[in-house]
């Protein structure tokens, strides 16, 4: 996925899409009768997952993928070498040159973004880590900050049994508390007369109006 810019703040967004390799192996063993007969009794057809299913990954596993990821971009834009963020994506991510990386966060580059916080933030996930139907380790959440609150989302592909970058979007939105927006509350109609102050007594309107 390739991030671009959003009004509420810096979205940068990088997807790769990778190439699956199927290889199918043939030979005389399996296309004699007996094999394929006795493969077809055997055989079990594997249901594919009807929906995402939740990852198996505790807190400290997850803090480690989030913010591996967030400082290895923090680093590459503060640098403008994006060699290292590469390396440490799928192939799938690997697809975009250093070059193509230094234009699309070009951006955020720019602006000076300093994402050194969330090294020590405590990241508040909206999206639990699961895993989607294709394989991917998927994530969201913000780094709750003032005056600017992180937000990101994140796409991880399993290579030789890790998790590494498949996609990122982060977007920066304003952490500063908004006070929700009120209609004005209209003035009073004037009057010929300030109101009556209450009294001590039991009245009517029309005794009141005779004082």
């Amino acid at each position: 996925m390739i991030m671009v810019p959003r009004s509420a703040g810096v979205i940068l967004r990088i997807l790769a899409v990778g190439a699956v390799a199927v290889a199918l192996v043939g030979g005389a063993l399996e296309a004699s009768p007996a094999f394929a007969q006795a493969k077809k009794q055997g055989r079990t057809e594997a249901k594919p997952p009807a929906g995402p299913t939740p990852a198996d990954i505790d807190r400290n596993g997850v803090l480690i993928l989030v913010r591996s990821t967030l400082l290895a971009l923090d680093q590459a834009n503060k640098t403008g070498n994006y060699t290292v963020l590469r390396d440490l994506g799928s192939p799938g991510f690997q697809v975009n040159t250093d070059a193509r990386l230094a234009e699309i966060f070009a951006s955020q580059r720019n602006q000076g973004v300093d994402l050194n916080g969330v090294a020590v933030l405590e990241p508040q996930l909206t999206l639990l880590p699961q895993v989607e139907t294709n394989g991917m380790l998927h994530m969201a959440g913000f780094f709750p900050s003032v005056p600017m609150q992180l937000n990101f989302e994140l796409l991880f592909a399993p290579v030789d049994r890790q998790w590494k970058i498949f996609g990122l979007s982060v977007n920066l939105d304003n952490g500063t508390p908004q006070a929700p927006d009120t209609p004005p509350v209209p003035a009073p109609a004037a009057s010929a007369k300030p109101p009556e102050a209450p009294a001590a007594a039991i009245t009517t309107k029309e005794t009141t109006v005779k004082k």
